[in-house]
């Protein structure tokens, strides 16, 4: 039902947050809540909870969720996953074993990043990183700000921040967050899921290089200020050094734009992102002058004006032990020779946002081939439905050991 609501039938999911498809995506699943016996709210910065009717809001309850919003034309199963195996497991704790589990199912706002330029909104928002005149600075394609597309949605601006809309302390015994792996390692491995013990830390610049335009026909290659070619330069650089790291960390540029962007005028003006990430503290903060210093070469040898910001920096989250603990001990009766895999993660979560503040892990599922952000993207009903049953043994008591 999740993957009907989608602007784009046939082409993949596209669930910009607050969108109609978004928003008939998150009713579906508040109204499939309410039939597993539980109560939902939207707090102020747009998440959305549900828990059994049973349990108080204040009592200390385990959190499991992820997001509904989609890249354009992206899969099935990112986020979802993490949305459809908590749902599934208050379903069955009312039907099968007669409970209140104490489980809290949430859906966090806007975690991609590509509707509001930022990634993980609504987890960020809800500790308390965000400030509502910060989401009121970030803008939609529509140049509506997080605070007036959201307002619809739940969202309150004069509430965010405050002691009753965000995140308590010892609110929740713990987050366990299950999502595909969005790798091949587990499906290449034919492993079905793995518990992750960590979450690669990220550095994302934006860089604008500044030439001259002038005629593609009459100005010699030696005459030349292009500013597209330095930024293919940059893009070659970029994806050496990131081979060369090694040890999962890898160097992305993902999005380009240039001008005049006419096909007989040389670019004067290139700008792009830089995406840096690694498993190890050590490599991001080593690669950071490093990778100014490439670009900082390339722009001078053509005789470019450079800049050259810092958009974000996550540092490498590491999964509190005593979750993976319990994962590790409750997977035994239900992975294949009693143990459950390890991975970490090279993309970002909200997992790694709500970390330094609950005790914190994650399940992967394996994924086909890797493929995710990409209508192909696919997960076996079998390992989902063996992640749904190690998530309901880690979350059917309130031992965190």
């Amino acid at each position: 039902m999740i993957a009907a609501c989608t602007d784009t039938p046939g082409a993949g999911a596209s669930r910009p947050t607050f969108s109609d498809a978004w928003r008939r995506a998150r009713d579906y699943v508040a109204e499939q809540c309410e039939v597993a016996g539980c109560k939902v709210r939207v707090d102020a910065c747009g998440n959305l909870h549900a828990r059994p009717n049973a349990i108080a809001w204040d009592a200390p309850v385990w959190l499991s969720g992820s997001h509904i919003d989609s890249v354009p034309h992206g899969g099935n199963f990112d986020g979802v996953t993490g949305i459809v195996l908590p749902l599934e497991v208050l379903r069955v704790a009312k039907e099968d074993a007669k409970i209140a589990i104490p489980l809290e199912l949430i859906i966090w706002a806007e975690e991609e990043g590509t509707t509001f330029g930022l990634g993980m909104l609504g987890s960020r928002a809800f500790v308390g990183e965000l400030s509502a005149s910060r989401l009121s600075e970030l803008k939609n394609a529509q140049e509506q700000n997080y605070v007036e597309a959201g307002a619809p949605h739940g969202v309150r601006a004069d509430a965010i921040g405050s002691q009753s809309e965000k995140l308590r302390p010892n609110a929740y015994i713990g987050l366990i967050e299950c999502h595909i792996e969005q790798g091949p390692g587990l499906w290449n491995q034919d492993c079905s899921i793995a518990v992750v013990t960590a979450i690669a830390g990220r550095r994302q610049y934006k860089v604008s290089l500044k030439g001259q335009a002038n005629h593609a026909g009459s100005t010699m290659m030696h005459d030349r200020r292009d500013a597209l070619a330095g930024a293919a330069e940059v893009i070659g650089a970029m994806e050496r050094y990131g081979r060369d790291l090694g040890n999962r960390s890898v160097v992305t540029v993902g999005q380009i734009n240039a001008s005049p962007n006419a096909i007989n005028v040389i670019n004067d003006q290139v700008v792009f992102t830089i995406d840096f990430r690694s498993p190890q503290q050590e490599v991001l903060a080593r690669g950071d002058p490093k990778v100014r210093q490439l670009v900082e070469q390339i722009a001078n040898n053509r005789g470019l004006e450079l800049s050259i910001d810092e958009t974000e920096m996550q540092l490498v989250t590491e999964m509190d032990r005593a979750v993976v603990g319990k994962i590790e001990r409750v997977a035994k009766q239900h992975c294949p020779g009693g143990q459950i895999e390890q991975s970490t993660s090279g993309a970002l979560h909200d997992a790694a946002i709500l970390a330094p503040h609950v005790p914190t892990a994650m399940i992967f599922v394996a994924s086909r081939d890797g493929i995710s952000h990409n209508p192909g993207e696919f997960s076996r009903i079998s390992d989902l439905a063996l992640a749904g049953k190690v998530l309901f043994d880690a979350v059917r008591d309130r031992r965190l050991e």
